[in-house]
């Protein structure tokens, strides 16, 4: 008997840009995945990520039931269990721990695709409150905390960011972004080389700055090279042309509702365009330029991302473009920087917390905590000295901090130590492999799907439900359903007793079904969406452009202003103040991501990894020569913490004395290969990075790390 073929409306939720699918689907295989050109927001767009989707659902190496541990290191074997053996499991140990060394001695990592996932935003929030522990860590310091932190003090809350109306704007300024290969990120922007083409189309230009002349640098109208971690004196810099030049007409053009103008001011008063050169290479007459433009263009705004969040003055700089798309009048208006309207509002609703900072600090270091986690590079030392409060379980969810955090291979040794450790992951990777327990859930795939966060940052405001394309084997669970059963069991085995009320709330809300609760969120709303009007349009609902004029009543602060100078940061900007141009011969170590991975996974995906090899060092030829090194040579590269050989790559995309590793390579850990991944070469740029190199916010400085390149012997 012949399997019919029929169409299925899917969403690709790999990345940020959360593209609507259309999916060709015979029995329980996908046959075919293309665009669907009818969402509102993505509009067929598709990147090789989308098409490859079906690749993990059908993934042999991925796990479809728990497993448990044999033996250790390279000769461990892992043997399927029962769901109740590894919850009980789970459950006991977690338990066990707490009870004899207290909350903290439970350490919780949570990994980039627990925001790509419904159940994890409505179900894994409760579990992670119910743990108590203060050793809570995610990818968020490693990526985007300056960004949460600068948001929460400038605005009233931490996911209250502005978003970039690139379908409106005529100057877009772009630093340390490369959106043409991440599809946005902290802005949702699906089919971003055709809104770069409608952009040209009216006249407007993209400005890009950036030590790499990057996929988006390649398409831009100008591309300046940056000297990596020297952002700030360049934003500064431009803050101090606008206050400069324009200081007559500067106080009445600021909103009414914003604060401290006056301290901004006289805080870049000495970051002049001549002192920005010095430091970041880019001409003090560009920067001048640059700066005009933006205070001239009809629309404009500027946008930052992993390049300058991930440096050492990350949080000055994120301050410093907001302060920038203030200034220049370009807040909450058409074309410069906006902020959404979702259909479910999770920052007017309160679903996801104001933030906070500072309120306790970690055990070695004392580094302070920001939205309740602490930064991630404190998790070795955190699990390796000794006392009260020494993380001696660790449960981490879809995360590889292994491979994505600083200095991973001292992180690795730690996690051998840990008495106990489990994950929710559908994979063995270089992190996991240390787990006694692995609880995999179903892939994207298997699960109704609606974007709680993505909506939210969106560079147009639409409303999309996904039913599951397939349904889940009897055998296999959500992700909700296992935090459900992990926070049920762990809770009932400890002596310390929920008050019973409370324990019937937190039993409720963890037994309805994500969808059930998308459905009251949705009827919470202003916007008229309902559930069923969305599985009527399965494509999703356009609610239109981003709106303008709606500050200051939207802002999420008290009192409904902007502080344009939070303690915090004017600190930070003095202490910047003192900094002098660097010396010496170290070459500075930045990261690149490809159109064809995903952080630190896809990469045993055969149509995503065939091609050329993507994995080389990237150096530019002039000091290749200086060093009398080949191309194509295998080369050592050396930071403070560790040092790795890899095949360089001449390239003149980077600035001299740059040089670049993709991020989330370096699958090989004691000699073994992981098996989700398909022999791809590559090291590891976290066995480079230095957990010291911090932000004021507590966010790792993977970019600007000074190494040192070699022959390999």
């Amino acid at each position: 008997m012949t399997t019919q073929r029929e169409k299925r409306i899917g969403v690709c939720n790999l990345c940020e840009a959360i593209c609507g699918l259309e999916l060709t689907i015979e029995g329980r295989d996908v046959v075919g995945v293309r665009g669907n050109p009818a969402d509102p927001l993505s509009r067929g767009h598709i990147c090789p990520k989308g098409v490859a989707i079906a690749d993990v659902y059908a993934d042999p190496d991925r796990l479809r039931r728990p497993v448990r541990r044999v033996g250790d290191g390279p000769d461990a074997a892992w043997r399927e269990i029962g769901w109740d053996e590894a919850f009980d499991l789970v459950a006991d140990n977690l338990a066990r721990v707490v009870e004899e060394h207290g909350d903290d001695a439970l350490g919780v990592y949570l990994g980039n695709p627990n925001v790509h996932s419904l159940g994890s935003m409505t179900h894994g929030t409760a579990m992670f409150k119910s743990l108590r522990t203060k050793n809570r860590y995610s990818a968020t310091s490693v990526d985007q905390l300056p960004h949460q932190l600068v948001a929460h003090l400038m605005f009233g809350h931490q996911l209250f960011l502005p978003i970039p109306d690139i379908d409106r704007t005529s100057l877009f300024l772009v630093l340390g972004a490369n959106p043409m290969a991440s599809n946005g990120s902290l802005m949702t922007v699906p089919d971003f080389p055709r809104r770069l083409r409608d952009l040209r189309a009216r006249g407007g230009r993209m400005v890009v700055l950036d030590p790499r002349r990057t996929e988006t640098a390649k398409v831009a109208d100008e591309h300046h090279f940056v000297r990596p971690g020297s952002d700030a004196w360049v934003l500064l810099a431009m803050l101090h042309v606008l206050t400069a030049e324009a200081s007559p007409e500067l106080a009445p053009a600021v909103a009414a509702y914003v604060d401290g103008l006056g301290t901004v001011v006289d805080l870049v008063a000495e970051f002049t365009p001549e002192r920005a050169e010095a430091m970041s290479g880019l001409p003090a007459a560009e920067i001048r330029r640059l700066a005009r433009e933006l205070m001239e263009a009809d629309a404009g705004v500027v946008y930052s991302r992993l390049g300058v969040s991930a440096g050492p003055w990350g949080s000055v700089c994120q301050w410093a473009v907001n302060c920038l798309n203030i200034l220049s009048g370009n807040l909450d208006r058409v074309g410069g920087a906006m902020f959404t309207s979702p259909a479910i509002d999770a920052v007017g609703t309160g679903l996801i917390g104001r933030g906070h900072h500072d309120v306790w600090r970690s055990r070695v270091r004392g580094l302070p905590e920001t939205g309740g986690e602490l930064p991630v590079s404190a998790l070795r030392e955190e699990i390796e000295t000794p006392g009260d409060g020494q993380v001696r379980a660790l449960l981490t969810v879809a995360g590889n901090p292994v491979l994505s955090t600083p200095d991973g291979s001292r992180l690795d040794e730690a996690l051998r130590g840990l008495d106990f450790m489990a994950a929710v992951d559908i994979y063995v990777n270089e992190t996991t492999r240390h787990a006694d327990v692995i609880l995999p859930p179903t892939t994207s795939l298997e699960r109704d799907h609606y974007d709680l966060v993505f909506h939210l940052l969106a560079v147009r405001n639409t409303a999309r439900f996904t039913p599951a394309v397939f349904d889940k084997e009897p055998d296999q669970r959500h992700d909700w359903q296992i935090f459900r059963e992990i926070t049920l069991r762990t809770t009932a085995r400890l002596s310390r007793k929920t008050p019973w009320r409370k324990r019937l709330v937190q039993r409720a809300r963890l037994t309805a079904s994500p969808t059930l609760l998308v459905g009251q969120l949705l009827r919470r709303g202003s916007s008229g969406v309902t559930l069923r009007k969305l599985r009527a349009r399965p494509a999703g609902i356009d609610l239109g452009p981003l709106r303008g004029g709606q500050l200051p009543e939207r802002l999420p602060s008290k009192d409904k202003r902007v502080d344009l100078a939070p303690d915090l940061v004017v600190r930070d900007v003095a202490r910047l103040a003192a900094v002098t141009a660097p010396a010496g011969d170290d070459l500075l170590l930045i990261g690149r991501r490809h159109k064809q991975d995903c952080n630190s996974w896809m990469h045993n995906s055969e149509r995503l990894t065939r091609g050329r090899p993507r994995h080389q060092l990237l150096m530019h030829p002039a000091d290749l020569a200086q060093r009398e090194i080949a191309d194509g040579a295998l080369v050592r590269v050396s930071s403070r913490v560790g040092s790795v050989e890899v095949e360089v790559a001449s390239s003149e995309d980077l600035m001299p004395g740059v040089v670049s590793l993709p991020h989330g390579y370096g699958h090989a850990r004691d000699g073994v290969l992981m098996k989700r991944s398909r022999d791809v070469p590559g090291v590891s740029i976290n066995d480079l990075t230095d957990p010291e190199l911090l932000d004021v916010s507590g966010n790792a400085a993977l970019n600007g790390v000074p190494v040192s390149v070699t022959a390999a012997d």
